[in-house]
């Protein structure tokens, strides 16, 4: 097969780094031929930074109809990333959509019915599913290894962001623009590392989202979850771009020990016994198994959008298995509207969300802000 035919639509800072890396070889079996962006500088933008011949449209229309492209990377806003993915998918594109899927679940489900639909290959820019640690912990877990999970906890705070970050542009931090704040900006990432390392999806939420604490912003920017699971564990998940220095360690409890991403490091905390036999049979009183810590050495890779997009490519081109599929781009999205619908409210959500009602409630909070 020929090299597959790029395009990108949005040229901001993901969608320029993605066609640096197809117009400096670092992806095989493809090329940008295209580009689509609104922006007047986009021309000299690619004079001054690429090297190859690179069609440049602003209308969606036409790039989707006249250019020649087999495939589409979509590194545009929020909210038109489901409306984008969509179009491409009846134009015959293969997709990649940046994180998250959409803003909320209920037209994501739509592209998810249209992937399906169309056959074509879509995928996630979940580039996290790359790195070894994370890889690693996923294999522990799915082999057994750490036995059934009975507790899950994250702590991701070293997303700081400055007040200037947040005045650069006016979408950004506003339901309407950008349609949340941490939670759906800088999150999504581990959102999505919670429920794929684990293979589990909460049940049911009850989220503390402050909006504007540590800036002059409309939506949150400090939130704590509390999440339940089917199998009785629990989880909690903490962030915020208000901290410094921020932490960010993931902690999952099995009854065969406990696993510890932190620093770039991966430590296994070994129990000797299942704690829940141990328990069970231990006579002595105050005892407990006996526990080894293990370092395992796995280093923490930090080439993830490159491996995605070229995992993307090979599955167009070979039928490799991807590694983030774009309909569990959902899922990520499921819990962070959850969150938001349990702060909303103020009560216990359960999961599945009611899509229908967070669309609602999402439209209030615009039109209110608007008033």
């Amino acid at each position: 097969m020929n090299e597959i035919k790029v395009g990108v639509i949005g040229i901001g800072n993901m969608g320029s780094s993605h066609v640096l890396l197809f117009d400096k070889g670092k992806i095989s079996g493809a090329k940008v031929t295209a580009v689509c962006d609104d922006s007047k500088q986009i021309l000299q933008w690619l004079k001054e930074n690429t090297i190859n011949d690179i069609a440049v449209f602003q209308d969606v229309e036409l790039f989707f109809k006249e250019a020649d492209i087999d495939a589409v990377i979509i590194a545009t806003p929020h909210y038109t990333h489901p409306e984008l993915a969509i179009k491409g998918l009846k134009c015959q594109k293969h997709i990649l959509v940046e994180k998250p899927a959409g803003v909320y679940t209920k037209n994501v489900a739509e592209v998810n019915q249209t992937a399906k639909d169309t056959g074509l290959v879509y995928s996630m820019v979940y580039n996290q599913r790359t790195n070894p640690l994370y890889q690693k912990v996923r294999e522990l877990i799915q082999t057994g290894q750490l036995g059934s999970i009975k507790r899950t906890n994250w702590i991701i705070t070293d997303w700081y962001r400055t007040q200037s970050y947040y005045n650069s542009s006016d979408w950004r931090a506003t339901w309407k623009g950008e349609g949340g704040g941490v939670i759906l900006n800088q999150a999504p990432h581990q959102l999505d590392l919670w429920q794929w390392t684990t293979d589990l999806m909460p049940t049911k939420v009850r989220a503390y989202c402050h909006i504007g604490k540590y800036h002059d912003i409309e939506v949150e920017d400090d939130v704590t979850a509390y999440v339940e699971y089917e199998n009785g564990a629990t989880g909690i998940f903490i962030t915020s771009t208000g901290e410094a220095p921020g932490s960010n360690r993931f902690e999952i409890v099995g009854d065969r020990g406990k696993l510890i991403v932190e620093n770039e490091k991966l430590t296994f905390y070994k129990l000797s016994h299942s704690e829940r036999e141990f328990n069970a049979a231990f006579k002595g009183g105050f005892g407990k198994p006996e526990c080894e810590k293990v370092d395992i050495p796995v280093r923490n890779e930090s080439s993830g959008h490159m491996n995605i997009i070229q995992n993307w490519i090979d599955a167009i081109v070979k039928g490799t298995p991807l590694l983030a599929p774009g309909e569990e781009g959902i899922k990520a999205l499921e819990i962070a509207n959850a969150i938001y619908l349990s702060c909303w409210l103020n009560e216990d959500v359960q999961l599945p969300i009611d899509a229908d009602l967070y669309y609602e409630k999402l439209q209030e909070r615009i039109q209110r802000l608007a008033l």
